[in-house]
């Protein structure tokens, strides 16, 4: 993504809008346009996502019966990813779901046919009773696959607290020399000083990712001694090990089939009283799935309640993990690295 200034960073902040009934498709779709124009996209793209918003938002109306949709930045190239997370009846057939015409609402039956030809990526996942999440994503500056940062592809969704704009937690990944590396960032409080806390632990990884992760935490703690502090985890994924270091409420596990290992956070806040950095290793290899997240998402969350998931797009695993593990009362955010032998190769369900 390139360092940034706090300026453009909260410009880029993600919008969600809960969808319950028609008249807020509208209201998603015009905050979809302004994030849009913002980044620079073109007309005619910013007509495809404006197509993506207004299916995915009246599929929350007509099919979930509700749900929210978030639009936000990518990390990387510039594009926006659509999410459509509901708690709805769900689908026994995506597939069949997705041809035109196909409706159990009384709708031309268009929606995520129309979708999936609209994006640059495009993925699912639904069950039968469990609700349905949608990722769409479409890049400024065109269809070019997303490379995988050293093999690694990333996902992630990251909210704010209800009725709040600024975003608390702030997230970022990045190609490294031996790697691929991604940040939490959880800013104390909500509001615009924690999401500038948040930020400039974000900048600090930016400015150097190839930096060793205790590094990273220690130019953290002095960029963020005048300001309000957060908590903060790194990992950097090399070929055989992930290398974590983090401080305060970030929780990290790495997964492999049905092990899996919850990683070491300190106590402490960086900026204030942050302890001496320490850095742990753990296996990893190309069926490996990292998953960090700040303490607005309860704990408990288990990935084997959800089979086939892990090969999912990582957005779309971010985005169940947030759904059923949200808190409701704090920043959430849910980041997701998954290695390249997880990926489904199925062009039915995944364009990427």
């Amino acid at each position: 993504m390139g360092l940034r200034s706090l300026a453009e960073a909260a410009r880029e902040r993600p919008v969600c809008t809960p969808v319950i009934e028609e008249t807020q498709v509208g209201a998603a779709r015009r905050r979809a346009a302004a994030l849009a124009v913002a980044l620079g996209f073109d007309e005619t793209r910013a007509g495809r996502l404006g197509v993506i918003v207004t299916e995915a938002a009246n599929n929350l109306v007509h099919h979930a019966k509700g749900g929210v949709l978030i639009v936000q930045p990518t990390r990387g190239r510039v594009g926006l990813d659509v999410i459509a997370i509901d708690r709805g009846p769900g689908m026994a057939d995506p597939e069949g779901c997705m041809r035109d015409g196909y409706s159990t609402a009384g709708t031309q039956g268009q929606g995520l046919g129309a979708i999936r030809r609209q994006a640059d990526e495009f993925d699912l996942d639904s069950k039968p009773g469990a609700g349905t999440v949608v990722v769409a994503r479409i890049w400024r500056d065109g269809a070019t696959a997303d490379e995988p940062r050293a093999g690694v592809k990333f996902g992630a969704v990251s909210t704010p607290i209800d009725g709040e704009e600024h975003v608390g937690d702030s997230w970022a990944c990045a190609a490294s020399a031996t790697g691929a590396a991604a940040i939490v960032a959880d800013g104390l409080g909500h509001g615009v000083e924690a999401e500038s806390a948040s930020l400039d632990a974000i900048h600090t990884f930016l400015a150097d990712p190839d930096a060793p992760t205790t590094r990273i935490l220690e130019r953290s703690n002095e960029a963020l001694r005048s300001g309000r502090g957060a908590a903060v985890a790194v990992a950097r994924m090399e070929h055989d090990l992930v290398r974590f270091a983090g401080v305060g409420n970030v929780a990290g596990s790495v997964i492999e089939g049905s092990s899996v290992r919850h990683m070491v956070s300190h106590n402490g806040i960086v900026g204030h009283q942050m302890p001496r950095a320490q850095e742990f290793t753990y296996p990893w290899s190309d069926r490996s799935l990292l998953v960090m997240a700040s303490d607005g998402i309860r704990p408990q969350w288990r990935l084997e309640a959800y089979p086939g998931l892990t090969r999912r797009h990582p957005t779309v695993i971010a985005a169940t993990i947030w759904r059923d593990n949200n808190r409701g009362r704090d920043d959430a955010t849910v980041v997701v690295a998954q290695g390249p032998a997880l990926r489904r190769d199925d062009p039915s369900h995944v364009r990427d």
